[in-house]
């Protein structure tokens, strides 16, 4: 038996573990894309970490550099999160200049999103530290196996 020491007594190392029988949920479609959106997650939030946008942020900066003057409520339905979700999304992204809210003629409980020219330039930077980290993170698919990919994923989806 090792026995590692430590300041006040030895202490019996831990056996390696052994390898966990995974076929039951490597056979599940939702485990096997759970698994593989941890993987390319936490590559997506190193690759933005330097611009300091956490992939909520991305996606709503970039569906509003896309569409100028979507409304709150447009976004959020597009992001699928809860308009107090997107409030505070928006709330963050115009403190850092990248957004600004405009009213909305005619409806004064509504604001028109638009981004900033600084806003712009952070998402063409975000977009492609994304293009690259999806370099990284797909790079044992071939592209034709990556359209398939997508394609199926929003199949799924609905």
């Amino acid at each position: 038996m090792t026995v590692r020491k430590t300041a006040s007594r030895p202490v019996p190392a831990e056996p390696p573990e052994p390898d966990l029988d995974q076929a039951v949920l490597r056979s599940m479609v939702g485990y096997n894309m759970k698994r593989a959106y941890l993987t390319v997650r936490t590559d997506f939030v190193a690759s933005l970490g330097h611009l300091a946008l956490n992939p909520s942020q991305f996606s709503a900066l970039s569906l509003i550099v896309a569409n100028p003057g979507v409304s709150q409520s447009a976004l959020a339905r597009a992001l699928s999160v809860e308009r107090s979700a997107v409030v505070a999304l928006i709330d963050n992204l115009e403190r850092r200049g990248f957004v600004s809210r405009d009213p909305v003629p005619g409806d004064r409980r509504s604001y028109a999103l638009r981004a900033t020219l600084a806003g712009i330039r952070h998402c063409e930077q975000a977009v492609d530290a994304i293009r690259a980290h999806e370099e990284r993170a797909f790079a044992r698919l071939s592209p034709a196996e990556r359209a398939t990919l997508v394609e199926l994923l929003s199949r799924v989806e609905g």
